[in-house]
């Protein structure tokens, strides 16, 4: 593992020496960001709250190559909520925009690095050349046996549950059950994470502690971590530091060790 950071990562940086202190025996299987704090950014900056989403790109892509490197099976980045739509419509063309010209300028290196691009949330409710632009990244990526970088887009937990609850229900209804015989795994299995190992670690940057509707189900047992970084300055180090804070947890799922 240490071999994937050796053109990347300076010795005796800070970097180096977090990545020294890392279990990769105890790598969370999946990470979740909220990438929180990209207006206030700008804000501080005396710039528009666009200028922070743009700058949070930068950000994004420190996320990607680390979860890369260090071989997680998948990272969940938190995009647009449904939530989100009530924010100006320059700020929401300009976020979609960004998500468009991400896709096209990135999707060569994370096709590279054998990732697995997947977005989840109401994607029919996104314009449809956003849809096409997912649909494509989609595609060329479906291969991929690394890392899977799953996006959420006009995302929301409690929506996610509802529609899973409908989904189980309608296929218990097939096979002659009845909603008595409802459990958890069939709401699962219905779930936009389906198939996806459940959420270790849960990050939110910019000090907020909230989880916004976001991951509602998946976050049951999860390891939080809050930073102050607000998410243009979050790298790779900020990315190490939080995987060295959860090694340091006893997990116990509600049981005792």
């Amino acid at each position: 593992m240490l071999e994937n950071f050796a053109e990347v990562i300076k010795p005796n940086s800070k970097e180096a020496e977090l990545l020294a202190m890392i279990d990769f025996a105890r790598l969370p299987q999946h990470v979740a960001i909220i990438m929180d704090g990209n207006g206030r950014w700008a804000k501080q900056r005396g710039k528009p709250r666009i200028f922070g989403h743009r700058a949070g790109a930068e950000s994004v892509r420190a996320v990607v190559d680390t979860s890369a490197r260090l071989e997680l099976k998948a990272v969940t980045l938190y995009a647009f909520s449904t939530e989100n739509w009530k924010r100006p419509k320059t700020e929401v063309s300009g976020l979609m925009q960004m998500l468009k010209h991400y896709l096209r300028s990135e999707l060569k290196e994370i096709h590279k690095q054998n990732i697995k691009f997947q977005a989840i949330g109401n994607i029919t409710g996104l314009d449809e050349s956003v849809q096409k632009e997912i649909a494509d990244a989609m595609q060329i990526t479906a291969d991929n046996t690394g890392t899977i970088l799953n996006v959420a887009l006009n995302y929301g937990g409690r929506a996610e549950i509802v529609e899973a609850c409908k989904k189980a229900v309608r296929n218990l209804q097939k096979t002659g059950k009845s909603v008595a015989d409802l459990t958890e795994s069939d709401i699962e299995e219905n779930l936009y994470t389906s198939g996806l190992p459940e959420v270790d670690l849960m990050i939110r940057t910019s000090g907020e502690y909230r989880i916004s509707n976001f991951l509602l189900w998946q976050l049951a047992y999860s390891e939080i971590y809050v930073t102050p970084t607000l998410f243009p300055d979050f790298r790779r180090q900020d990315f190490f530091e939080a995987i060295v804070d959860f090694q340091k947890r006893e997990r116990r799922f509600g049981g005792v060790n």
